[in-house]
């Protein structure tokens, strides 16, 4: 049998805590390996617990989720944060996924669609709802994201596993598609970053959305 997903839950609500761990505990393939009730002991918990999906609320007292991605990003820590918040405006979702985290959920989400969510983001894609991508397409309209206009520099295959990042594709994948090794992946995939001025995957799936470089 497969290892479990190890998940951290960071939610200053405990009653959310409890009902995510309620759920989650009767998947197979998931285990709950700690709580934390804000992102200073989201932070901790994490570099102790070496969870592989962390789900991070935004607003919390004291470090919020936000500052708690950054924090974990500068510390190396190779966790997956999968956001779950009520919170839908664009100033939340927009500095969440620039600072690192690899979805963004609604509390309403429905607990299968959740555990599925888990699964993708453990899996290394990156998750773009409808909203999501639509507020961050909107801030790079606005010029706010970089990128734009630097195509050209790409090679032919470089486009193609750019397409492949935007369809949510992890590197072992793109590497079973186009025929390629996982190291030369990376290293397409690190030129592509470098090139287009980007910071992460979540960006450049965006501007192959942006423009229509999607398979």
């Amino acid at each position: 049998m497969a290892e479990k997903i190890r998940v951290l839950l960071v939610d200053d609500h405990q009653v959310v805590r409890r009902g995510l761990r309620t759920f989650l505990e009767v998947q197979d393939d998931i285990e709950v390996v700690g709580e934390a009730a804000d992102g200073t002991e989201g932070v901790t918990a994490t570099e102790e617990l070496r969870p592989d999906v962390v789900l991070m609320d935004v607003k919390m007292p004291g470090t919020d989720g936000i500052e708690a991605l950054r924090r974990l990003r500068e510390l190396g820590n190779p966790a997956r944060v999968l956001i779950v918040t009520s919170f839908t405006e664009q100033r939340t979702v927009v500095p969440a996924l620039r600072a690192g985290a690899y979805g963004y959920v609604y509390k309403d989400i429905d607990p299968d669609a959740l555990a599925g969510a888990i699964r993708s983001v453990h899996a290394g894609h990156v998750l773009l709802q409808a909203e999501v991508a639509g507020a961050l397409l909107s801030q790079d309209e606005h010029g706010q994201s970089g990128g734009s206009g630097r195509g050209s520099t790409l090679t032919e295959r470089e486009r193609e596993v750019l397409g492949l990042i935007a369809d949510g594709r992890s590197n072992r994948e793109i590497a079973r598609a186009l025929v390629l090794s996982e190291k030369t992946v990376k290293t397409h995939v690190s030129n592509i970053l470098m090139k287009l001025d980007l910071a992460d995957r979540t960006q450049a799936a965006l501007w192959a959305v942006r423009h229509g470089l999607t398979t």
